[in-house]
């Protein structure tokens, strides 16, 4: 590897947008070839590039509960050594994933370019790593969707460890054949694949392109500087939070089998320019979905660590964020904030993230109680719906999150319909959603009055009716539905979500956690919380939200 040089501040910052404008093309090339709703509509993906050593350079602007779980994802494909023109893929939340729809596909990049513009390796170690994820609708399992109320994980679906799904640029067509034959949508699950696959060639085209320009041992140092500039930016922001301990306490209200509720307790430690987070007392690893794996409890502390930081320093970090190194995480193995298999771990990486990102915001709310917003909504309000498709004779499997209301912060109003905190995906348009699937959207619109009142109002949940119009599998994974997000420095509780099955001219209430059987016919409206009021302010109660 050539020496590597010193680079000035503005060639810095240059290189800075050169990998985050490379992260996001590659997602863009992602969304563009895409075959889903999930994946094309809602961009449910995540890109990122890493170091020859796999330490994170830059990531795109897209799903914090994805991009900071991918270090993990990274390590784990590294233990195979991947060459030149391999790539492997791997979802097992038990050795680098996080649950068994997200697939992960991690390439090793070489230095030198062919006249084609693509990477190739004569000798020598990678120059970098890419890696890009995505939400495959279905991977198979016990209910389409592969989002079921499970006990275990082998019920959610299949598990993929480590394994290269391209060796030296050719398709491995046992492992493809292996994996597309355990899932329902097997044409939609190829076509999303080889959409991961068009992103890493992405990324490696731009990269060949950057070291033809500027030189390996540039293009090396640039990566390098930028973990440590990201790394001094972050321990210049922690030095900013009061030393002290700061501790806090928030629950999963249940796991959809057992019931509930199961505490997450946080300590923080802050000691000039670094801090322990410390999970020690959270519940023990539940029966049902809601057990989260180490790499999501390390996206979340990764997610919230920043945004308190950039809060402070009033500028972003550069778009790796740099190593954490002036952070450490105790998460005590067994528990809800770090499974241990065979434990079934589906909503751990959509809902008990929330609730992690929302614990840790309370922690940080003690020491900085003029920076940190009330509670937003506090769930992905996951919908899966499979079956076979009249119109078609085929099978289809369609997952949505559906956005709710933000919390309001010290000097402004929350969001209405939006996701938040570890999700940053967008809802599924209505003419896409009743193109792709044999559904019928009734009702679309904003919760109005479910946000929490208070100086600064807490933003409104949305209300989604989806009528089913032939029979399905139906599995609903929520959250907030006993209690409605906390208000801060005096501000009210948002409004609780409600999940209901409208049938036969006759509304039921359906639990927060449950899969069924649905008819022709049926209509699922799925009602999402507001946000958390901020301020105290005078006045009569909020209105009930439907």
């Amino acid at each position: 590897m050539p020496e590597a040089r010193a680079l000035g501040p503005v060639r810095l910052q240059i290189y800075r947008q050169l990998f985050a404008a490379l992260a996001e093309e590659m997602g863009a090339a992602l969304r563009r070839a895409s075959y889903s709703p999930n994946i094309k509509e809602r961009r449910d993906y995540s890109c990122a590039v890493f170091d020859g050593e796999g330490r994170v350079v830059a990531m795109g602007d897209h799903m914090p509960v994805h991009l900071g779980a991918m270090p993990l994802s990274v390590a784990a494909a590294l233990a195979l050594e991947p060459g030149p023109g391999d790539v492997v893929a791997l979802n097992d939340p038990f050795r680098g994933g996080t649950h068994l729809p997200d697939i992960t596909v991690v390439k090793a990049v070489f230095a030198e370019a062919d006249g084609a513009g693509r990477a190739r390796a004569e000798s020598g170690r990678p120059l970098a790593y890419l890696a890009a994820r995505a939400h495959h609708a279905d991977v198979g399992g016990m209910a389409a969707g592969s989002m079921p109320l499970a006990r275990e994980v082998f019920q959610e679906g299949l598990r993929i460890p480590p394994v290269r799904l391209v060796a030296r640029g050719e398709r491995q067509q046992d492992v493809w054949r292996l994996i597309l034959s355990n899932v329902r949508t097997p044409e939609e699950r190829e076509g999303d694949l080889e959409a991961q696959l068009a992103a890493l060639v992405a990324g490696e085209r731009r990269l060949a392109e950057l070291v033809a320009r500027r030189g390996e041992a540039e293009v090396v140092a640039a990566m390098a500087e930028l973990r440590e500039y990201g790394e001094r930016l972050v321990r210049a922001g922690l030095e900013r939070i009061p030393d002290g301990v700061y501790e806090a306490e928030d629950w999963m209200e249940d796991d959809g089998l057992v019931g509930g509720p199961y505490p997450i307790r946080v300590r923080v430690t802050v000691r000039g320019d670094e801090a322990v987070v410390d999970f020690t007392g959270t519940a023990a690893q539940a029966t049902g979905g809601i057990n989260a794996v180490t790499a999501i409890t390390m996206s979340c502390v990764r997610y919230v660590v920043r945004c308190v930081v950039e809060a402070l320093l009033g500028e972003p970090l550069p778009a790796g964020g740099g190593d954490l190194e002036a952070v450490r995480v105790v998460a005590p193995e067994g528990s809800l904030v770090a499974a241990r298999p065979p434990a079934s771990v589906a909503a751990g990486n959509v809902e008990t993230s929330q609730r992690i990102a929302d614990v840790l915001l309370l922690a940080f709310a003690q020491a900085l109680p003029d920076r940190i917003p009330a509670q937003s909504q506090g769930t992905m309000n996951n919908l899966s719906v499979g079956g076979t498709d009249p119109r078609t004779g085929s099978a289809y499997a369609y997952y949505e999150t559906v956005g709710g209301g933000m919390g309001a912060g010290p000097g402004a109003d929350g969001l209405s319909g939006v996701h938040v905190h570890m999700t940053n995906s967008l809802n599924t348009p209505i003419e896409a959603l009743e193109h792709a699937y044999p559904f019928r959207v009734r009702r679309y619109e904003i919760r109005r009055g479910s946000g929490g009142r208070g100086l600064y109002r807490g933003g409104d949940g949305l209300r989604r009716d989806l009528e089913l119009l032939a029979e399905a599998d139906v599995s609903l994974l929520t959250e907030r539905r006993t209690r409605g997000p906390a208000g801060l420095a005096g501000g009210e509780e948002g409004a609780a979500g409600e999940n209901r099955l409208l049938r036969g001219g006759a509304e039921q209430r359906l639990p927060a956690k449950v899969t069924f059987r649905a008819r022709a016919g049926d209509v699922i409206s799925v009602r999402t919380p507001g946000g958390g009021g901020w301020g105290a302010a005078p006045g009569p109660a909020r209105s009930t939200a439907v």
